[in-house]
């Protein structure tokens, strides 16, 4: 199952994906491929993994090849699985891929898409994938998501993030179709908070995240959140998970 967690910037959408990399890495009895898709490659810091190379430099290398010239598409593609495997950084029982800053200038539209193929190809070896997707709907214009079962949409209490939400969710249908989203509100202090936004939002409310110290200390002093300790707010997270369809 691949299960891309999208919405607004600054909503908890990276804190969501590492806990669900936590929760599939702790239960131990299948593979787990972690992307972070955002270039601000903040899920690298929340899980405590340093790639050696990111999916950009990656993207650089196949550049400078083709600019070179000589090589047809199955060389890439060779070429490519190995580059890969040097850009995966492993934990047990969990892989780890960043994309990083795209730096260059021009569009290598040819290469994203043996690129986005290739990710596509690498995933299928394992049994679950999370994307920490970049803010807003700009991966799905690009039909980077194409492969994705279940978009997690996660939004705070505010109005401008459950929009932002709902945007990603009606864009999505359009560009890969299928039903299979759910929204995560973050944050919230109450239930009392919540229940206005389930009357008002077309999305399925899979469940709420109340404000937490534990994780908010996690954040601050960047400890590695496949350490985590129970605490409210990875219950609420992993609840949430189950509901959309996570074997946890």
């Amino acid at each position: 199952m691949i299960i891309a967690v999208c919405g607004k910037g600054g909503v908890g959408k990276t804190t969501i994906s590492a806990v669900a990399a936590q929760a599939l890495h702790d239960r131990g009895n299948g593979k787990v491929l972690v992307v972070d898709a955002d270039p601000a490659g903040g899920l690298s810091t929340a899980l405590g993994l340093t790639p050696k190379k990111t999916l950009n430099d990656v993207r650089k290398e196949i550049i400078e090849e083709i600019k070179v010239g000589g090589r047809d598409e199955k060389d890439l593609s060779i070429s490519l699985d190995y580059l890969l495997a040097e850009a995966l950084t492993e934990h047990d029982n969990l892989g780890f891929l960043a994309i990083g800053r795209p730096e260059d200038v021009g569009c290598y539209c040819r290469v994203n898409v043996i690129l986005r193929d290739a990710i596509e190809g690498l995933a299928e070896r394992f049994d679950s994938t999370i994307i920490d997707a970049e803010a807003g709907i700009e991966q799905i214009n690009r039909k980077v998501m194409s492969p994705v079962d279940y978009i997690l949409l996660v939004a705070d209490t505010s109005a401008k993030a459950l929009n932002v939400a709902e945007t990603i969710r009606d864009v999505a249908h359009q560009m890969i179709g299928g039903e299979g989203a759910g929204l995560v509100i973050n944050r919230a202090r109450e239930q009392a908070e919540v229940e206005p936004i389930k009357n008002e939002t077309r999305l399925e409310v899979l469940g709420w995240v109340p404000e937490d110290d534990t994780v908010r200390r996690f954040d601050g002093r960047g400890e590695s959140f496949l350490q985590l300790p129970e605490c409210p707010a990875r219950g609420a997270i992993t609840g949430a998970l189950k509901k959309a369809g996570l074997e946890i």
